[in-house]
């Protein structure tokens, strides 16, 4: 297979985790016989320090023509950096913005998964911990609350804000079929989250979501309140596969999520569209006071190659290849300095790249 990918680098350590990504997803083409073109784009700081704009419409039309966007972070100190000294329009983040909304990307996906390795650094009980979990938190975009029209005026002499949740049904059930199809990569289980024995909106999230579910007689389906499922993420979490569920509930749930895993550095994230397109990005930031020390942990800007392989290209038995490379690596006790514990061995971002590579080859 030939892919087409739109490599944006970003701004701190971006540059450096996505090189070693873009190393291990060369790793893959060797090993199983496909060829990558990289087409290099522009965003964030860099783009405004070279074009005056967060992101152009050049990017934009060319990451359009490819077939999936690999990003690493965005952005810069907001206390020192001079980009933050820019109208909120033109600073950094407003060009990840722009692209997520031009490449249609409503279905955002940040996989939780604790490996055995570090449950450590998991901050619930051992007995919860040692029982590992695996899930995929899947989250509607560009919807909701925070899309909805909004206004805060005077009523009867009291200031009003007033902010509307709206969904209709065909924005549902485009991120109810991405759920279930994911669900049919993975275990086979979709939680749907909502709040359906007070809202509206979610009445008609967990209407839709069972007509979705008659598609795929596999799949098993339970429906969960916002409240139950951030109490049973922390009491068992074990419990969860895919959890589908609304922007807001997605945005504070996904956030839980992560952090019970121990270690940011280790969490991909995707955005999808309609078609097979994609955005691929680690979950954490920029981290630019680290820029250039070669400390950065690159795995979960790597894990996110792995996802752009399963979800953009079908090539589960590549992604596979690249996790389970990651396994062998922690199994072996390697860790860069944000997940080192006694007994391990410490490396930097770019030894960490070329041990995982020595792994895909190996296996």
């Amino acid at each position: 297979m030939n892919m087409n990918i739109a490599v944006i680098k970003g701004d701190g350590i971006g540059p450096e985790v996505v090189t070693v990504a873009m190393n291990v997803l060369d790793a893959i083409c060797e090993k199983f016989g496909h060829t990558i073109h990289y087409e290099q784009l522009l965003m964030g700081g860099c783009s405004i320090d070279a074009t005056g704009v967060p992101l152009t419409d050049e990017a934009v039309s060319k990451a359009k023509a490819m077939d999936a966007v690999l990003l690493g972070s965005i952005g810069g100190n907001t206390s020192t950096s001079p980009w933050y000294k820019l109208p909120p329009n033109l600073r950094p983040e407003a060009g990840l913005l722009k692209i997520r909304k031009e490449l249609g990307l409503f279905a955002n996906l940040r996989p939780a998964n604790l490996y055995p390795q570090l449950n450590g650094a998991c901050p619930l009980k051992e007995e919860i911990a040692k029982r590992g979990f695996d899930m995929m938190m899947m989250r509607e975009l560009t919807g909701g609350l925070y899309f909805g029209e909004r206004r805060t005026e005077e009523i009867d002499g009291v200031m009003t804000a007033i902010d509307t949740l709206t969904y209709n049904e065909n924005e549902i059930r485009r991120i109810a079929i991405k759920g279930f199809d994911i669900a049919m990569k993975r275990r086979k289980k979709v939680t749907s989250v909502d709040k359906a024995n007070v809202l509206d909106s979610s009445r008609l999230w967990r209407k839709i979501v069972n007509e979705v579910a008659l598609d795929y007689p596999e799949v098993t389906l339970e429906h969960m309140l916002v409240d139950n499922c951030a109490m049973q993420l922390v009491k068992d979490p074990a419990q969860f596969d895919v959890v589908l569920t609304e922007n807001m509930f997605g945005d504070i749930l996904s956030d839980e999520a992560s952090m019970i895993t121990g270690s940011i550095g280790m969490l991909a994230s995707a955005s999808l569209n309609e078609t097979k397109f994609g955005m691929y990005e680690p979950s954490g930031g920029s981290a630019p006071d680290i820029a250039g020390l070669d400390i950065a942990n690159p795995i979960a800007t790597v894990l996110s190659a792995a996802m752009m392989l399963r979800y953009t290209f079908d090539l589960d038995r590549e992604a596979d290849a690249i996790e389970q490379a990651v396994v062998s690596y922690l199994d072996k006790g390697y860790r860069t300095g944000d997940i080192m514990s006694e007994g391990m061995k410490k490396v930097g971002c770019s030894e960490c790249g070329r041990l995982i590579i020595d792994f895909i080859k190996k296996e």
